[in-house]
């Protein structure tokens, strides 16, 4: 039985997709904890403003600059971070790219690189973990997944397909661990609407500015729950109750889901503001600025998810439930002997 990994500073971690949104946001908890956090993204501003946060919160920061799309620069990258920083104890694949735009407006090209930077980055980081994990039958990989991996929703086909073909794969591997009795650990963390970067970087060929649909959480939240699965060795972790909704429903209702999603995802993902042709995106070359890790939904977003509170105390919500039945019988019990 291998050990629960434990954040601290011992640890070694890649984050991918660190300098904006959710992995800037689990760059700084890991360097709360202490941790050596090896920053991998495309953009430089982004990537120094990451360090400069992990390193003023207390863990020793690695800069390297990677796109994911491209499988030798992760493997370097991987090198590097061993060679710098030791065994690499926590790999988590975050980084990912979108466009909102219907398919039909969409390139070939377009769509091709939304997979290789959302899905086949994942691939290539897990690939280039377990090339280094394996021989010591140690590590932990966890993928940040998404809500839309279960129920996707127009105008961001190509990046629904990646949460999809994410999904897929992982599970793919895990039993191939199982198999191999390996003791490495995987873990999926399904995210929820965030206010990350995402909505100020991200490629827009609509009409108009775009927005979370949904209700929205702060990519803290995300941090918060992908620490925890690392952490508890959790196969897969739903956060926000919107991620359990979505994929409750299209398990039971998935048609009317369908129709539902045709306009509520489509006109609910769109603010009334025009879109600003000049503002600068990240969809081929990184934005060349450091815009840390919210969005601009600061007043919608929710720091809290009930459901991930839940989830991590669920061991002593399941024991006061047992305790509030045995009470009951108890009450239950009196009464039909006192009638």
């Amino acid at each position: 039985m291998a050990k629960k990994l434990r954040v601290g500073r011992q640890t070694v971690a890649v984050v991918t997709g660190a300098s904006g949104g959710v992995g800037r946001a689990t760059a700084r908890l890991l360097g709360e904890r202490g941790a050596t956090v090896v920053l991998l993204a495309r953009g430089r501003e982004g990537l120094d403003g990451a360090k400069r946060e992990v390193e003023s919160r207390g863990g020793r920061a690695i800069v390297i600059q990677t796109d994911v799309s491209d499988f030798e620069q992760v493997d370097s990258a991987a090198t590097t971070a061993e060679r710098e920083a030791g065994p690499i104890d926590l790999w988590i694949n975050n980084a990912m790219l979108s466009m909102y735009s219907p398919f039909v407006e969409m390139s070939p090209e377009e769509f091709a690189h939304i997979v290789e930077v959302t899905f086949l980055g994942t691939v290539h980081g897990t690939r280039c973990a377990l090339h280094r994990m394996m021989p010591r039958d140690h590590g932990t990989i966890v993928q940040v997944g998404s809500a839309l991996a279960f129920r996707s929703i127009p105008l961001q086909s190509a990046y629904c397909a990646s949460k999809h073909a994410i999904q897929g794969f992982t599970e793919s591997l895990r039993c191939e661990l199982i198999h191999q009795k390996s003791n490495i650990r995987m873990s999926v963390v399904n995210m929820p609407a965030l206010n990350t970067t995402q909505f100020v970087w991200t490629k827009n060929k609509m009409p108009h500015k775009a927005r979370p649909a949904g209700t929205i959480f702060q990519p803290e939240v995300a941090a918060k729950a992908i620490l925890y699965a690392a952490e508890h060795d959790r196969r897969e972790l739903m956060v926000g109750y919107t991620t359990v909704e979505a994929t409750l429903g299209e398990k039971v209702i998935p048609g009317v889901l369908d129709h539902y999603l045709a306009n509520a995802a489509w006109e609910g993902s769109m603010l009334p503001e025009r879109t600003d042709p000049d503002q600068p995106d990240n969809f081929w070359q990184p934005v060349a600025d450091d815009l840390g890790a919210h969005g601009p939904f600061d007043r919608l977003a929710h720091r809290h998810s009930i459901q991930l509170w839940a989830t991590e105390n669920r061991s002593k919500l399941i024991a006061a439930l047992v305790l509030g039945a045995v009470g009951l019988s108890t009450l239950l019990k009196r009464g039909s002997g006192g009638s």
